[in-house]
């Protein structure tokens, strides 16, 4: 039995030894087991037709503004670890901009003989605004979570000599002053939460032991994460430390005379602070006074005038049955607030000045993604406009608000979209709720249940899945064909448990109520059947991370409406999840096994012990990473083995051992990853 008596014996936890040799030895047997099944000539065609695609020098380099200069992270087949670096304004409009090296990974890598993976930048706001140059990169040693922090200077190019070095840890760093970081990181025994992020920030000044960081914020150690930041917007600067409970409630302090002042408002109410502003956005229905604002509403109100008493709250945004809030950023002067309309995108502009009062862009076609935000927030009212749709490939636009946004670069093409249609649908779930996803797939395709079919989604975290060109999809699965010629059809269904329709949809399939998310995406299954696009045998479907426990489901519990399953860097030991990786940090997600109540419901959504013997499964690709921090490798590891165990041969297991949540750390294993979940699911749904 395991440590908590009402959860079932586990036969394989031997395999949760994550480096272990024996658990090592068995995945270097599943991997060959799975590329003497998958890795032939037509393979290693699908492979460097995706590489191509993810190497392509035509791809917009997406960009940070930071003064004068505009930074990007560029990955391809020269330089796989990848560039960073800048230019001028006037250099990225050119159709091959000069770019200034500033970081060449690969080097790095070679010369330190550590295979760092980029995860970002973070810069020290110079006094003047301008002259930005010292910065913290964070470099991963093997595409993990936890980052090593080290202090570089983009004029001279390379580390700062004795500068801020910080050991990988999942770490939160922020600058407080030229010569301080407020700090969160792995300080020893007690510094970090069960979920094994920092429990505390520090003050850690230049030339310090990590040990001698001066005590300034910290938390329980059974909430999720401690920050602290320091808000350097000249007039407004202020430090601000977060209490995060779990990935629903937080609290939002603000230091004030040498204590921390809360800002009063329920824990599930999402705090943001710009300038004099404080806006709020509650996930739960809330009544602070004698108004009651939905979930999902966006509110605002001065912040001296919130820590006075007032509660006179105007509101930004109220969600209707429909339309719900994605995301918000600011310019110097207005606030664009990002919409979905039934999955399809709105943007909304807000003058502050003028009490809020709103105008809409008119730069949104129907099912099409399209998102507005800042160019820099401290100069100006520019904004970035990037528009992507399944068959569109991705434009980034300029624009000033009040005027027109200007192309500035667009994706190109890597299949033919013109032989293809995107159409969207509702299916009715179990207790008649209308899921709705997008179809793509030929324009001439024939309604005979004869077309392999790719089902997608993820359904959890309030995370939205809208439209998004990818050149990998259209090579790797609509434009192909089988032996009949039917070619590749391609489903995204925007089930429960994400942020499609705000707060209230995600929230529909929270714990006890998981199962709703599962019973949307069979829903979709079956309406694909039924409408004839495609049938059981042709039927396919993969998730990766949350996405993968919801395969997992469809897996066990909905054999019979797929042929097919990829299964990547799952969750599905549901018993033990909490004491794996991160996990802990997602019970409010799907609550506690150790509870014993809470355990009835859990186990009604854990794929690995809803394995029997003798059941039929369709075939099944898991997919992981050694280095996963995250989720971790074992929960796959126990799934492929207790399923070869049951004596099911058609399951097939890949480990990949570096490359963390994502599975890659550059593009030559992303696209042997896509092309090992592709290529098997092309298979199995054609052979």
């Amino acid at each position: 039995m395991t440590e908590h008596g009402h959860l079932p014996a586990d036969e394989f936890i031997w395999l949760e030894d994550i480096h272990g040799p024996e658990p090592l030895q068995w995945v270097h047997r599943q991997n060959a087991r799975t590329e003497a099944r998958l890795v032939d000539e037509d393979f290693l065609r699908l492979e460097e037709d995706i590489l191509a695609v993810l190497d392509s020098e035509d791809r917009i380099p997406s960009v940070t503004k930071r003064g004068g200069y505009y930074y990007n992270f560029w990955r391809d087949r020269r330089n796989p670890r990848g560039l960073w670096r800048r230019t001028s304004w006037a250099g990225y409009l050119a159709d091959d901009p000069e770019w200034e090296v500033l970081l060449d990974v690969d080097a790095l890598a070679a010369d330190e003989g550590i295979d760092w993976v980029f995860a970002g930048a973070g810069f020290l706001r110079p006094a003047d605004g301008t002259s930005y140059r010292k910065a913290l990169l964070r470099l991963s040693p093997d595409g993990g979570d936890a980052v090593r922090i080290r202090e570089f200077d983009v004029e001279a190019r390379g580390f700062v000599p004795g500068g801020f070095d910080i050991p990988a840890a999942k770490s939160r760093c922020s600058w407080l002053d030229e010569d301080s970081l407020l700090l969160g990181t792995d300080y020893g025994p007690g510094s970090l939460t069960g979920s094994s992020y920092p429990r505390t920030s520090r003050v850690l000044r230049r030339g310090a032991a990590l040990a001698n960081a001066e005590p300034y914020f910290e938390i329980p150690g059974e909430h999720m994460l401690a920050q602290a930041v320091h808000d350097p917007t000249p007039g407004f600067e202020r430090d601000v430390a977060v209490d995060v409970i779990d990935f629903f409630n937080a609290r939002t302090y603000l230091r004030r005379g040498g204590d921390w002042l809360p800002i009063d408002v329920p824990t599930d109410v999402e705090v943001g602070l710009h300038r004099q502003w404080l806006t709020l956005r509650p996930q739960t229905d809330w009544r602070p006074a004698e108004d009651t604002f939905p979930a999902g509403s966006l509110l605002a109100i001065g912040l001296d005038d919130f820590l006075a008493g007032s509660r006179d709250l105007a509101v930004l945004f109220r969600p209707d049955a429909s339309t719900s809030l994605q995301s918000w950023s600011w310019t110097a002067d207005y606030l664009l607030l990002n919409l979905l309309q039934d999955v399809s995108s709105r943007i909304l502009v807000l003058d502050p000045a003028a009490g809020w009062a709103a105008g809409e862009l008119d730069d949104c076609p129907p099912l099409h993604a399209v998102e507005a935000y800042a160019v820099d927030e401290e100069d100006g009212n520019d904004y970035w406009l990037v528009a992507t749709g399944f068959l569109t490939p991705s434009t980034l636009s300029r624009g000033t608000i009040g005027g027109p946004a200007t192309e500035v670069k667009q994706s190109p093409s890597f299949f033919d979209a013109a032989a293809y249609s995107v159409e969207q649908h509702f299916a009715v779930s179990a207790d008649g709720t209308k899921v709705p996803y997008f179809q793509v797939g030929p324009k001439d395709m024939e309604y005979d249940v004869g077309n392999p079919t790719l089902l997608a989604g993820y359904g959890g975290f309030e995370v939205s899945r809208t439209p998004a060109y990818s050149g990998v999809t259209g090579r790797a699965w609509l434009q192909r064909t089988d032996e009949a010629g039917s070619g590749g059809v391609y489903v995204l269904a925007n089930i429960r448990g994400g942020g499609e329709y705000g707060p209230g949809w995600h929230r529909a399939a929270l714990q006890a109520d998981r199962h709703r998310a599962y019973e949307d995406f069979a829903a979709v299954a079956r309406d694909l059947i039924s409408r004839g696009v495609t049938s059981r045998e042709r039927l396919g479907c993969s998730g990766g991370s949350n996405g993968g426990l919801l395969v997992g489901n469809m897996l066990t519990g909905y054999p019979d409406l797929f042929g097919a399953v990829s299964c990547g860097v799952p969750l599905l030991d549901m018993a033990r999840y909490t004491q794996l990786s991160a996990g802990s940090s997602w019970i409010a997600e799907y609550g506690d096994p150790a509870d014993p109540q809470q355990w009835e419901f859990i186990r009604t959504f854990s794929p690995y012990h809803l394995l029997e013997a003798g059941a039929h499964y369709p075939d099944t690709l898991i997919w992981t990473a050694t280095s996963d921090d995250r989720v971790g490798p074992v929960q796959a590891r126990k799934m492929a083995a207790r399923m070869l165990e049951l004596g099911v041969e058609n399951v097939w297991f890949h480990e990949a051992l570096e490359g963390g949540h994502a599975g890659a750390s550059d593009n030559r294993q992303a696209a042997r990853l896509q092309a090992l979940s592709h290529a098997f699911l092309w298979r199995a749904l054609t052979d």
